[in-house]
């Protein structure tokens, strides 16, 4: 493929020169290590590292020019494109090389502030019940023609989903199920994908190191519903229950509502929620399905309805509906269960924000009788503002808390912990702090009594915890395990 074929669409600051318009691209990059010859090289602004130092490495590696949306530096002799917007250059590039692999495979989009993980692994469980050869990206792991890959980031660069599309097509796949953060979509990495069904879970106060205000974040999720670039989703799979969704719609997909209050197109009813899990009815234009799920709490009926809506967009039945749900059994930290046998529930969640801290005590509230011992830390270098709303939210709803670091990054997790006591303080639950997560752990676990229930939330899934000057290996599910073991439990 030529130049100007690869670029066609793309915001050029300038023209380009016949000669350099017809050059061969053999592949694209935006990182300099995976530069090949005739690559064309993506250098971008960063927090961190600026891409224009890595463009005469780009060239030495033989590239044959190098596209960004900064000036030409004066000491770079090559051939130098400049754009009016890197990243959605990139997308634009990466669709065109790949032969728009958006235009034969079904994507489907979840953006929201919590839910999004447990949402595509059930609207991927479904898809795959009904027949169809599915690849998933998302913040736990990637997941292509039944193949795992390990997650970079939630929403990838637009160039690496493009080519994941791309292979999946290669291999018979039809539907590609993605998380799309707000960070994605401000920063333009799905700029023009076309997606056949964007999916809405909830906005909740998160992120706002980044987007600055609620309004700002707010506005970042709607473009996966009214992109700039590409047209809108046929589909929009909204909840009811969350005014934020009144944003999202956008008058021109066709809508589908779910949710528990009244009113909503597709809704469950006679849920029952209990330790081994969810029953409840499926209802949707006068059908009703049983529906029964390993997932725990009422919290999880909300991420079934939105799977259940994004698979109708499909036309799949209820039916199938049911049984891909079934087949979920379980999504790695997200109220992933520990048992070695002890006389209490132990519980890993992901939860990193006040919402999601609420949801999960909930769950815990609706699945026992006993005592929540909730342990959570907040996490450094991101939104202060919500420590105190976290401490809020454990000490309102926790019988016991056990507050930690999370990962500190550059901050002192003492001034992290003294942030979220703030909140925590308004209550007199009893409570103590350990800024050693390993300790803090045992200490919770210690005091736990039968019938009792702790949360170990924050991380969930990673197995790492990020400290000032370096990243460990730490995974709390390993650690529970553990000491659970040390305690005599197995």
């Amino acid at each position: 493929m030529i130049l100007k074929e690869v670029l066609a669409g793309v915001a050029l600051r300038g023209v380009l020169a016949e000669e350099i318009a017809r050059r061969d691209i053999a592949g694209l990059a935006y990182d300099s290590r995976k530069v090949e010859k005739d690559f064309l090289f993506f250098a971008f602004q960063g927090s961190r590292l600026d891409g224009t130092k890595f463009a005469a490495q780009a060239m030495t590696r033989g590239a044959c020019a190098v596209l960004s949306e900064m000036p030409r530096p004066a000491d770079f002799a090559g051939t130098w494109i400049e754009v009016e917007h890197g990243r959605r250059a990139l997308a634009v590039a990466a669709r065109n090389f790949y032969g728009r692999p958006d235009e034969r495979i079904h994507f489907t989009g979840i953006t929201g502030t919590n839910g999004k993980t447990t949402t595509s692994f059930l609207i991927d469980a479904i898809l795959r019940e009904a027949g169809f050869v599915t690849g998933l990206i998302g913040t736990i792991e990637y997941r292509l023609a039944g193949e795992h890959r390990d997650a970079a980031n939630t929403t990838p660069e637009s160039l690496d989903m493009m080519q994941f599309a791309s292979e999946l097509e290669e291999r018979g796949g039809s539907h590609l199920v993605s998380e799309i953060s707000s960070h994605a979509l401000e920063l333009g990495r799905v700029y023009g994908f076309h997606f056949h069904t964007a999916v809405f879970t909830n906005l909740t106060r998160d992120h706002l190191d980044f987007h600055n205000t609620m309004e700002e974040y707010s506005a970042a999720k709607r473009l996966l519903f009214s992109p700039e670039g590409a047209p809108a989703p046929p589909f929009a799979v909204l909840n009811q229950d969350d005014a934020a969704s009144q944003v999202m719609e956008n008058g021109q997909s066709s809508v589908i509502w779910y949710g528990l209050s009244g009113g909503a197109q597709l809704c469950a009813e006679n849920v029952r929620a209990s330790f081994e899990g969810l029953r409840f009815d499926l209802c949707y234009q006068g059908l009703r399905q049983p529906v029964e799920s390993t997932l725990a709490g009422r919290i999880n009926v909300l991420n079934i309805l939105a799977a259940s809506g994004a698979a109708l967009s499909y036309g799949i039945d209820l039916g199938t509906i049911a049984r891909g749900v079934a087949r979920l059994k379980a999504v790695p930290g997200r109220f992933e269960r520990i048992d070695c046998g002890q006389p209490f529930l132990v519980v890993v969640d992901y939860a990193h924000t006040d919402d999601a801290l609420r949801n999960i005590i909930q769950v815990a509230r609706e699945m026992t009788k006993g005592r929540v011992i909730t342990l959570f830390g907040c996490g450094g270098d991101r939104d202060r503002a919500k420590r105190p709303l976290m401490g809020m939210a454990a000490g309102e709803l926790s019988d016991f808390v056990v507050l930690t670091s999370d990962n500190p990054r550059s901050e002192d997790p003492l001034d992290i912990i003294n942030d979220a006591l703030v909140g925590l303080g308004r209550f007199d639950t009893p409570h103590i702090a350990d800024p050693d997560r390993a300790k803090a752990i045992r200490r919770a676990l210690e005091e736990a009594r039968e019938g009792d229930v702790v949360l170990i939330a924050g991380k969930g899934h990673e197995p790492y915890q990020v400290l000032k000057d370096r990243t460990i290996h730490f995974d709390d599910r390993e650690m529970a395990r553990e000491i659970l073991g040390d305690l005599g439990y197995v």
